[in-house]
């Protein structure tokens, strides 16, 4: 098994670049839609938990907590429908992350867009979905290359 892979961004760094561009606009939109940091953050992790990134979910995490994430609810993300952590529009969200990270599966299915429609306005839900699109982009592209997570200094 070869651990060393084509590392995309070096690669082709202006293809990188663009899906960086893609991103900041993507947060740019959910800023101007109501999308709040912490939201849009437990979104992109469980994302990143979904599809197997320890390196994005590490950025995530990070960045949630920036957010004010606070421990317990990180480590509750996984169990967001038997968890009581979550208000109505972070459990719509994360179902809606769930439904783009395995759309290979069943689209997004009516009754998960009803649900979360009736939670978020519409450019809410377009905003949300966005930052799907573009965090399952970078999983994609992480994962594809192997990307080190290397333990944390002082662990």
């Amino acid at each position: 098994m070869s651990e060393t892979r084509v590392h995309l961004s070096r690669t082709e760094p202006a293809a990188y670049r663009a899906l960086d561009a893609f991103s900041t606009t993507v947060n740019e939109v959910c800023r101007e839609n109501g999308i709040e940091d912490r939201l849009k953050e437990l979104v992109l992790i469980h994302c990143s938990q979904l599809n197997g990134c320890a390196y994005c979910t590490r950025i995530h995490v990070d960045r949630a907590v920036e957010a004010g994430v606070d421990a317990d609810t990180l480590t509750q993300i996984p169990t967001w429908r038997e968890s009581g952590v979550f208000s109505d529009r972070e459990c719509a969200a994360l179902e809606l992350a769930e439904a783009y990270t395995f759309i290979h599966e069943d689209g997004i299915p009516d009754e998960v867009y009803d649900r979360v429609g009736s939670v978020f306005t519409e450019k809410e839900y377009a905003a949300l979905s966005w930052a799907c699109v573009s965090i399952n982009a970078f999983n994609r592209i992480v994962i594809a290359g192997r990307y080190p997570v290397p333990p944390r200094e002082g662990r």
